[in-house]
Order: C-alpha cells, then structure tokens, then sequence
C-alpha cells in the first residue's frame, strides 16, 4: 500500500493585513480622530458658508418675528393662523413702506444736512486733536477715511447694494416659508435625529421659540420707545432734526448696545452743531433715553427674556462682528439667546435625570 507523499507547500492561511483594524484601541483612536476631523471640517465649512448661513438664521428670526404676532393676533382674531399671518404680514410691510415714505417725503433733506454736521464736527474734532498734540498733523479728512474705512470693511458681508437687496428678499422668503409651515421643518430636522433624541429637540426648539419670541417683542418695544422719546425731548430742546434723529435711533435700537452708541454720536454731533446748550441737552436726553430704556422699559415688558449679562452680549457681538461682519453684530443676540437656552435645557434634563440637586456657593 502506498503512502501519499507530504504536501510541499504549508496550506495557505488568511491572516489580517495592515487595513484590518480589530484591536480595539486603533478603533477607539480612529473613532476620536474622526471626530475631530469632522468637527475640523465643520468649523471650515461654517467660515466658508458664514453668508449663506447667516441668511438662513436671519429667516429662522424673521419666521419667529411673523409667528409672534400671528400668535398676537390671535388673542383677539378667532381665524385660522394662515390668514392671522398674512394680515400680520401684511401689516408690518405696510409699516415699513409708510415709514420709508414718510422718511423719504419728509425728512430726506435732512440726511444731506446730517451728513454735513457730522463731517464738519468730526473735523473740528481732528483739528482740536492736532492742536493738543494727540495725533500727527496732517489733513484730517485723511485721518478720518482711516477711520471710518473700517466701516465699509464691516460692511463686506453685505455687500453691494443689490447684494444686500437680495440677501434682504433671501431672509424674507426664507421667513414666511418657515413661518406658514413650521411643523413641516421641525418633523424634517427630527427625522435625521435618532429616536431617543428627538421628543429633547421638540421640547428645545419650542423653548428657543418661546424666548426668541419674547427677545423680539421686547427689542420692538425698545425701538418705539427710544426713537418717540428721542424725538420728543430733542425737540423740546430744540435740536435740529429732531424727526431724522428719533427714527435712527429708532432703528439703529434693534443693534443692542452697538446701536446705542452710533446714535448717541449722531445725536451729540447735530446738538452741539446747533449749539453749546442744545449738545449739553442732546447728551441728557441720551442718558434718559438709555436708562429709562435699559431700567425700566425692557426689563417689565419682556421681563429680562434671557437674563444675558451685557458684557457677555458685547463680546459676542465683537466677535461676531470680526468673524461674519454687519450680519453677525445683528444675529449675535439670538443667536447667544439660543445658546444658552439650550444648554440650560439641557443641563437641567441631565440634573432631573441623575437626580442631583442644586449646589449652593457661598461668594467669597
């Protein structure tokens, strides 16, 4: 009987190769790794995309503005909420046309006499510099295009202005769609969400909704009671171009703090064109305005929406200036509104969970 002869070769054995990630500490390192890449690429694509996403925050705020008064009318108008949008729609595009035909039929000699008296005090301004010693000599328009150069660079986020024509139509559009169909979103949103995630976005979204709503109304009402208070007291104290100035600070209101400032100049410049007692009384009725405002106003009729220190606004709005331009001063407050609405919501689902109680901190 015949034996068979051993094999010459040794069975070929499939063994894992370089590409083969089994042990559990490569896979947890590429796991971190790759959260870091994403969140790498995330951050690039936000800075790449910062227009166009402003855009899209923007609509989301102006959808919040329309649902709000949509939800005012209702107190009072028993209809279906599509017809209380377009009739609130409707109404608040009224109010701009109104107000842009009165500024334009009005009082729109008056920006060339505004723009004269700003130029002509912030030249005095740089010439008592000079004198003093504070900047160099030279010519102080030079100095003054310097300045006011960084202005038009704040301003490259808009654009032209056909460019910011059309970024202001995007948000509008992007508003009312939002607006007339909100749930549509919400559902598409929560979809891409796992399913033990999604009854925390809804209780988020309706809490982000609820303060932004309340941050909205109070900045509103900040807005009427600055630019008629301004108007009144300018022209009880006999300020030139008291109207002009009522409705810019008006406007320039709904810019917390950096608003503030850019009106409180204008108006100080135009009273102390007219006058040593007219920019003394103009500086007094800044202050009012301000502190009435600031104290009283806002604080009881949105009730202090979402407690955010002012330091911790201005910051934002730097920040926000520096990364994104005039859009990102204008969203910095709901969007740091909205921040802290939902870390606070999710902070205090996390405390009910574990079932921790507030610690107390005695200060030092």
């Amino acid at each position: 009987m015949m034996t068979a002869n051993p094999p010459t070769t040794e069975p070929h054995v499939e063994r894992p190769g370089p590409a083969e990630f089994r042990d559990p500490l490569i896979r947890r390192e590429l796991q971190r790794a790759a959260v870091w890449f994403g969140m790498a690429l995330l951050v690039v694509g936000v800075i790449v995309l910062a227009h166009p996403l402003l855009l899209i925050i923007g609509g989301a705020i102006f959808a919040v503005f329309l649902d709000g008064g949509a939800r005012l009318l209702g107190r009072w108008l028993p209809i279906p909420r599509g017809w209380r949008l377009l009739i609130f729609t409707l109404l608040g595009f009224g109010f701009l046309g109104w107000v842009l035909w009165f500024a334009g039929t009005t009082i729109s000699a008056q920006f060339e006499q505004l723009r004269d008296v700003v130029t002509a005090q912030f030249n005095r301004l740089m010439a008592f510099a000079a004198e003093m010693g504070l900047i160099p000599d030279g010519p102080p328009a030079d100095l003054g295009a310097q300045l006011l150069g960084s202005v038009g660079r704040l301003t490259t986020a808009v654009g032209s202005v056909l460019g910011g024509l059309t970024s202001v139509i995007a948000m509008i559009v992007i508003g009312i769609f939002l607006a007339a169909e909100p749930r549509i979103y919400d559902r598409g949103i929560a979809w891409m969400l796992p399913l033990s995630a999604r009854a925390g976005f809804y209780r988020i979204a309706e809490h982000v909704g609820f303060t932004l709503r309340r941050l909205l109304f109070g900045r509103i009402v900040g807005m009427v009671f600055e630019g008629a208070f301004t108007w009144a007291m300018l022209s009880l104290g006999g300020v030139p171009m008291a109207a002009l100035l009522g409705l810019l600070t008006g406007v320039l209101a709904f810019i917390p703090n950096i608003g503030a400032i850019i009106s409180g100049l204008l108006m100080v410049a135009v009273g102390f064109s007219a006058g040593t007692e007219q920019g003394v009384w103009a500086i007094i009725v800044y202050f009012l305005v301000q502190n009435i405002d600031g104290y009283l106003v806002l604080p009881y009729i949105a009730r202090r929406t979402v407690d955010l220190a002012p330091a911790i606004v201005l910051a934002m709005q730097l920040l926000m200036g520096a990364l994104f331009g005039i859009l990102g001063v204008l969203f910095a407050d709901p969007i740091l509104a909205t921040l802290k609405v939902a870390l606070v919501d999710l902070s205090d689902k996390r405390v009910e969970e574990q079932g921790e109680k507030p610690e107390v901190v005695a200060s030092g």
